[in-house]
């Protein structure tokens, strides 16, 4: 296996991995706008983050990770967040999972990351059984969200009296 940063060459290749890690979580954003993810990250990965693509000894792409930066404010230090992990189906159990999460582990400390963090659905045992072998320990924190459509952002500004 071979792991390395994605460019702009590896992209054709890297979007149907993207699909099928968006099918698995059951959402289906478009291809253009998964391009235009990647394409950041190509343009800007010291502001933006990475993603690494795996290959198998064929060269055929078997699995890609992304990682955002952040900061907190309750370690006074930049973060980094493995917003996605994907291995083909047939690559799995190959010890490839546990090969991109060590390469996003070691790019995130030489960027400056203290810690690097990562979300799972409830019911994925497949992953959290990865994610505890390879150390990693559970959050003990209630995850929200809030969407911040064109809407809500009309609505808001219009009551907001700042400039």
């Amino acid at each position: 296996m071979h792991i390395a940063v994605v460019g702009e060459p590896d992209l054709a290749e890297l979007l149907p991995l993207m699909r099928a890690y968006c099918d698995f979580y059951g959402v289906a954003p478009g291809d253009d706008a998964l391009l235009r993810l990647a394409h950041t990250l190509v343009a800007d990965p010291d502001c933006e983050g990475f993603q690494l693509i795996a290959r198998d000894d064929e060269g055929r792409a078997v699995g890609f990770a992304t990682v955002y930066w952040s900061w907190s404010t309750l370690a006074a230090a930049r973060t980094a967040i493995m917003n996605d992990l994907f291995v083909h189906p047939d690559a799995r159990g190959t010890g490839l999972a546990e090969a991109l999460v060590e390469e996003c582990r070691v790019r995130s400390a030489r960027r400056g990351a203290v810690s690097m963090g990562w979300q799972t659905r409830k019911d994925n045992a497949r992953a959290q059984r990865l994610y505890e072998r390879v150390g990693a320990s559970r959050a003990e924190w209630v995850d929200y969200s809030l969407e911040t459509t064109s809407t809500a952002s009309t609505t808001n500004s219009e009551s907001d009296s700042s400039p």
